[in-house]
């Protein structure tokens, strides 16, 4: 658990601040309908209540009746009977005769308000504005008719106000408040639940994460915002596990190159120090010529060692690209003289053949002609360190659609399949095909690759025994595109 959910609270929970609104609102908007359904039913009301005026018609009829039969009125049996279920108080109602007799039911005393607009109204006249009858709203009134004569009227005064409170009890229940609540609660669990499900999910993820677990993956179902948080986080957490697994790489790399310099540089070093504490211990028994060659010797491992640390600093560059291309057209055949020629006198020496093949499409390539002929000085020298006596060398250029094909192809012993996935490894000898201990720094394979995908190119390499050809593929690097037959070059075709 993080410190900030250790010491958080339920009221600090964004759900619970969520669903709390959510009723907040809905409660907030129904007390707000509540009081304007009460102010307009009570006091913005135009026209008698419906209870009111059944109540004061039924009375007025039962009245009329008595009157007619000669029948005393009694006022407060008819309003409990013509009122039941009703909800009229019975101290509202009141009825007032033309001979002036005024009879408020449930003994009340009858208003001079009431008992003036009765007499207006028995008189033939409307009752004026500003008569208040009592109560907070309009009252109700209905004629009291005999044989067609207007004999009195009666009216039933609206009962006083009661106060918000008390109407708005009124209108909402317990129950009704216990159905709200149940029902806004259950609205703020379906709008709250699903976000929450889903960061939940989230912040699962985010912590498998901080601890370590690249793998982690938040849910990103729907369309809304956290869907898109969760889409971003798992966006991160990929980007974060292709990083993650670079420098992983890159330091298992790292730590390859360095056991490998280290194995590489200890043969030279061990070799100087051996012979360099010889000379040192020397008394002058040593003759003239043993010491001559210890200083060779010696010479010749300094050499080494600067190769292998020239080949590292080159091969940094090409992989770091801390170096940039001199692309431009270049004739392949120039390329493959000036390495012919490099090795001519130890071609000679052992009878090997040199070969030169150009087809015309490929006269003129385009790319970093000076690195392109370290690529092939690599490969010849390869070949040519390896290829038995009285051997073959082939150096071919051709055009294979836009791509420019470089090949070096030899007639040595050939490298067995299991070390071909590696060869162009930092130091990485196939031993059993290209023996150990070779004058090389054993990085110039991984030079040629490097100097090969700095051009947008590829190298492969396909190998028999008496068979093997290095075949390098420049894209784009084609000028001509007209193939024709293979042209030998006179410069150095079979030396």
């Amino acid at each position: 658990m993080t410190p900030v959910a250790r010491h958080a609270r339920w009221w600090h929970s964004l759900y619970w601040r969520v669903g709390l609104s959510v009723v907040g609102v809905v409660v907030a908007l129904l007390l707000i309908q509540s009081a304007f359904f009460i102010y307009w039913t009570d006091r913005g009301g135009t026209g008698p209540r419906p209870s009111q005026l059944r109540t004061a018609m039924t009375v007025a009829e039962a009245v009329g009746r008595r009157l007619e039969t000669g029948a005393p009125v009694d006022l407060d049996a008819l309003v409990a009977a013509s009122a039941a279920g009703e909800h009229v108080p019975e101290r509202s109602l009141s009825v007032v005769l033309r001979d002036g007799t005024a009879i408020g039911a449930g003994g009340a005393t009858v208003s001079d308000p009431v008992r003036r607009t009765a007499a207006l109204m028995l008189a033939g006249a409307a009752p004026r504005p500003g008569d208040d009858v009592g109560g907070g709203g309009p009252a109700t009134y209905a004629p009291i008719q005999v044989r067609g004569e207007l004999r009195g009227v009666v009216i039933v005064a609206p009962p006083p106000a009661a106060g918000f409170a008390r109407e708005l009890g009124r209108v909402l229940t317990p129950s009704t408040w216990l159905l709200l609540l149940g029902l806004t609660a259950t609205a703020a669990i379906a709008v709250v639940r699903p976000v929450r499900r889903r960061l939940a999910g989230l912040e699962a993820a985010a912590g498998r994460v901080a601890l370590g677990d690249l793998s982690a993956h938040a849910p990103e179902d729907g369309r809304d915002e956290v869907a898109r948080v969760g889409a971003a986080f798992n966006r991160m957490r990929t980007e974060l596990a292709a990083r993650d697994a670079a420098l992983q790489a890159a330091d298992r790399t790292r730590r390859q190159l360095l056991a490998d310099v280290s194995h590489e540089l200890k043969t030279p070093l061990t070799a100087m120090r051996g012979f360099l504490e010889t000379l040192q211990m020397d008394d002058g028994r040593l003759d003239p010529d043993r010491r001559q060659r210890y200083l060779e010797t010696v010479v010749e491992e300094t050499r080494r060692m600067d190769r292998i640390v020239a080949d590292l600093v080159d091969l940094a560059r090409l992989e770091h690209r801390g170096n940039t291309l001199d692309v431009r057209v270049f004739a392949p055949a120039r390329l493959f003289e000036r390495v012919v020629r490099r090795h001519e006198e130890d071609a000679r020496r052992r009878r090997i053949a040199m070969r030169v093949a150009v087809t015309e499409s490929a006269d003129q390539l385009h790319g970093d002609p000076h690195r392109l002929e370290q690529v092939i000085e690599n490969l010849a020298g390869n070949a040519l360190r390896y290829v038995s006596d009285g051997g073959v060398i082939t150096l071919s250029a051709a055009v294979d659609g836009e791509a420019g094909v470089l090949t070096v192809a030899d007639t040595g012993a050939g490298i067995p399949a299991e070390h071909l996935g590696r060869i162009f490894e930092r130091f990485y000898k196939a031993d059993s095909a290209r023996a150990a201990g070779s004058a090389g720094s054993g990085l110039g394979l991984s030079i040629v690759k490097a100097i090969v995908d700095r051009h947008g190119g590829t190298i492969d390499v396909t190998s028999r025994p008496g068979h093997t050809v290095f075949t390098v593929r420049l894209p784009g690097a084609a000028v001509a595109t007209d193939d024709a037959p293979v042209r030998p070059q006179p410069a150095s075709a079979n030396l």
